[in-house]
């Protein structure tokens, strides 16, 4: 997913358009977390990147993303861009614990 948010609408207020796109990135990860994962992979990561415009987006972690989301309506802005892109990843072992 790679895709600017408008947080204006002429009908809408501006928190109904916050909490709309906060839900559609959560249902857009939970929908990619079912997909099958390829040989060798335990789980789905995401890589993620979140600014005002794509040139001013920043690497963010994957739960960091409705902070930030919180943060752009917190300073108003008309609009944010967000990159969700699944990475297939494999859990490190553990250290033995002796």
């Amino acid at each position: 997913m790679k895709k600017t948010f408008a947080l204006s609408h002429p009908k809408l207020s501006y928190q109904r358009i916050i909490e709309a796109a906060k839900n559609e990135v959560k249902q857009y990860i939970k929908k990619e977390r079912k997909h099958a994962l390829p040989e060798g992979a335990d789980f789905w990561g995401f890589t993620c990147k979140f600014g005002q415009t794509a040139e001013k987006a920043r690497v963010i972690h994957e739960g960091d993303i409705n902070t930030n989301i919180s943060s752009a309506q917190s300073q108003h802005w008309k609009s944010f861009y967000l990159e969700v892109v699944p990475t297939p990843k494999k859990r490190a072992p553990r250290p033995d614990a002796n």
